[in-house]
């Protein structure tokens, strides 16, 4: 199981690197998106820490939405997915090798840069580190939904539009959970609960999203 994943992985990465064009212009939209809002309004100080973490959030939402579409289209188009889906080793692992993969070179990047983005909102250090926190736990669960999304529309030709219309819906309770985090930490409330919640969502999608996106490749295969 440890092989199959780190093979899986290992590949994903290798193909990252050699895209790295790709991957800067992920982060460069996240870091684009976020920073327009306090360098093009003329808002308060006050205004902006409220407004901060829900426009970090969005961003990063948004950033997941874009790179997701390729988690599995490449491999699709070449037959490699195929392969996959015949060779003998689980399915439900190669899918959460390859989620990994792109969190590694999608959601990690946009948690370590999050702070920095923080100080254009004027955050306070407390608040910069449960946005983080909350970064860290919510993007994986971005990446291992839109995986699902991904692997329902693999087949179709113009399938960004139908998988935005899947997975937005599926991204709602993280985005709330993720911005109000801030807004309680901000606001001097205990976040313990709004963290344990966000923690739930994350071993949730890691014990069936896997299955799920596996099951749905088999069906796009199939059909």
């Amino acid at each position: 199981m440890i092989e199959v994943i780190w093979a899986t992985l290992r590949r994903d990465l290798l193909l990252a690197v050699r895209n790295r064009t790709e991957v800067a212009n992920r982060l460069l939209f996240f870091v684009l998106v976020a920073a327009v809002f306090p360098l093009g309004l003329d808002v308060e100080k006050g205004l902006l820490q409220a407004i901060g973490p829900s426009v970090v959030w969005v961003s990063a939402l948004l950033a997941t939405v874009l790179s997701v579409d390729s988690l599995f289209r490449t491999d699709f188009e070449d037959g490699s997915l195929e392969q996959m889906a015949l060779s003998p080793q689980p399915l439900t692992l190669v899918v959460l090798a390859k989620v990994l993969a792109h969190w590694l070179v999608t959601g990690l990047p946009l948690v370590v840069i999050s702070p920095l983005l923080a100080l254009l909102f004027n955050l306070p250090g407390t608040d910069m580190a449960v946005l983080a926190g909350t970064l860290l736990l919510g993007t994986p669960v971005l990446s291992l939904l839109g995986a699902v999304g991904v692997a329902l529309t693999v087949g179709l030709r113009r399938g960004g539009v139908v998988l935005t219309l899947l997975v937005l819906p599926l991204y709602v309770p993280v985005l709330v959970f993720g911005a109000n985090t801030v807004h309680l930490a901000a606001a001097g409330a205990d976040t313990s609960a709004p963290f344990y919640i966000l923690g739930a969502m994350l071993a949730l999608a890691v014990t069936l999203a896997p299955a799920a996106t596996a099951a749905a490749l088999r069906i796009s295969l199939n059909g």
